[in-house]
């Protein structure tokens, strides 16, 4: 099976210096980055909520897709090498394969936390404090739905969609 980093080596290679701020949280930067090799934080609010070492995690995905700032910070521990197209859209766009990726992995993501949920909500149900709209939060997860859908400007034109 071929890795996530062999359909990335059209991106540039880029490198940085332990403490160097790849992605700041709160701002956006259009990019996305693959980790080919050394270890990153990652940092919401200022807390560590992950250091990762493994060779194609990914970075910078959700800001991406959403057209939203980016919702944590990422630091290099130590130097790191990473992958990082310059248009990180239009790297999706022409890498579908890449793009699929992603789509399973934040629905991994997606998954774990609404298990999580899940698992609190039955705890605490009969709670009227702040425990009780785990609910809530669960459904917002787990049924809203985009409003609108649109095609890419790539496919806008195809008559099979």
């Amino acid at each position: 099976m071929a890795s996530i980093l062999d359909h990335c080596s059209d991106a540039p290679l880029e490198r940085y210096d332990p403490g160097v701020v790849l992605i700041d949280e709160g701002r956006r930067s259009g990019r996305l980055f693959v980790l080919v090799d050394g270890e990153v934080e990652i940092l919401r609010g200022g807390t560590r909520v992950a250091t990762i070492a493994e060779a194609g995690a990914v970075f910078g995905e959700m800001s991406v897709l959403l057209d939203l700032p980016h919702t944590a910070t990422v630091r290099a521990r130590t130097t790191v090498a990473v992958r990082a197209p310059e248009d990180a859209t239009t790297f999706l766009r022409h890498h579908p394969e890449i793009a699929f990726y992603l789509a399973r992995l934040l629905a991994q993501r997606l998954n774990a936390a609404t298990t999580y949920l899940v698992d609190v909500k039955r705890q605490y149900e009969g709670h009227g404090d702040h425990l009780g709209m785990v609910g809530e939060v669960l459904e917002a997860l787990t049924v809203q739905q985009a409003r609108e859908f649109t095609l890419g400007p790539d496919r806008a034109d195809d008559p099979r969609m």
